[in-house]
């Protein structure tokens, strides 16, 4: 196996000898792991303040306030060739809450229910090189996923700080125009810009029908690496676990290691510090991560993206231990299949929080 070094986006250029290759991949490895921050395991938040109560300091996320007794899940099915499994049925299915087995009270098929995606692009300095042809990918990817009336998304940028440039629309002329305008420079916050998207897509827009259940998901286009957030890694999961958010990551990184043959399809047997940050993000929401290697890589992760939205399963249960006895505990969820070969993904768990609680400030 060689070590080969290739600058990502660019089809036309020729992969460098191993020799120079090594020493830019060490470089840019300790590049990254310099911006990279330690990751501390996650751990419960407080509870959300009473009324009157001043608001939650900067670090808290707000918890997610259940006013039906169900918690909800989407799950993504898979075989050993990542393809997408479509066909299950109810019974196909086991979910189990802390070691305790749970009913299926509600299920259906994940190919109608309204999205609420946030796309969160990396607009710090070290992806300028790239950035042109990460908006002509997201556009495409918005075009083909957002259903005017139905869908609805927001764009947020980060480089010092996340900041959100376009609020919630359906309206691809805005969302394209936002994109466009966009421009890199500065530092990576992706912690806080995680925090903070998830913290939105708590108080999305319900669908005129009034029926709650849609779907929240973010897209995240970057290397992975944060060298300016106030907000620790766990923190970010958090939030987005509170959302009930899923989260699809595409790497910009540029490190490769491939085997020394000319047809063979380089693979990522590598993982930079801020790809495992990647990765943990999306292991824990029930997402996916992708690692592009070439232009078309790109555009095909979000093709990829868009059609596993398309491909999933929705279902609710009423825990055995009711939320009204909840206190705000982590409660891990696992979701298993009886058909062989079959890998389910779906976020690793939830806080509990009874109906009673007071919403979280501004809610």
């Amino acid at each position: 196996m060689t070590l080969r070094y290739g600058t990502f986006y660019n089809p036309g250029m020729r992969l460098l000898r191993t020799t120079i290759a090594l020493s830019m991949f060490m470089f840019g490895a300790m590049r990254v792991s310099a911006q990279q921050s330690a990751v501390p395991p996650p751990s419960p938040a407080d509870k959300p303040p009473q009324e009157g109560q001043a608001p939650q300091p900067k670090g808290e996320a707000p918890k997610i306030v259940s006013t039906t007794g169900l918690v909800r899940l989407v799950a993504t099915v898979t075989d050993r060739r990542h393809n997408l499994i479509t066909d299950l049925d109810k019974k196909d299915f086991a979910v189990v809450e802390d070691g305790t087995p749970q009913e299926i009270q509600r299920f259906f098929r994940e190919t109608d229910l309204p999205l609420r995606i946030g796309l969160l692009l990396d607009t710090s300095n070290s992806i300028r090189q790239r950035l042109e042809f990460e908006q002509d990918a997201a556009i495409d990817f918005l075009s083909s996923v957002i259903r005017r009336n139905k869908d609805m998304a927001f764009l947020m940028t980060f480089d010092n700080e996340p900041d959100v440039i376009q609020d919630y629309t359906s309206d691809m002329a805005l969302l394209m125009s936002a994109i466009r305008k966009q421009r890199a420079g500065g530092g990576t916050a992706l912690n806080d810009a995680i925090f903070m998207a998830s913290q939105k897509l708590m108080s999305a827009p319900v669908p005129k029908s009034g029926d709650p259940d849609v779907r929240h998901v973010l897209v995240l286009i970057s290397d992975g690496g944060d060298n300016l957030s106030d907000h620790a890694l766990s923190e970010a999961i958090d939030a987005a676990l509170r959302a009930e958010a899923c989260i699809y990551a595409i790497s910009t990184n540029t490190d490769w290691i491939a085997l020394d043959t000319n047809d063979a399809q380089p693979q990522k047997y590598h993982l930079s510090d801020g790809d495992r940050i990647l990765q943990r993000f999306s292991d824990e929401t029930g997402g996916r991560v992708f690692y592009p290697y070439k232009v078309e890589d790109l555009a095909q992760s979000f093709v990829d993206i868009g059609h596993e939205l398309r491909s999933q399963y929705f279902m609710a249960y009423s825990p055995t231990n009711p939320l009204a006895n909840a206190s705000g505990e982590f409660r891990k969820i696992e979701v298993t299949t009886d058909r062989k070969g079959l890998t389910v993904r779906t976020r690793k768990g939830y806080y509990a929080v009874s109906a009673s609680s007071p919403p979280p400030p501004g809610k």
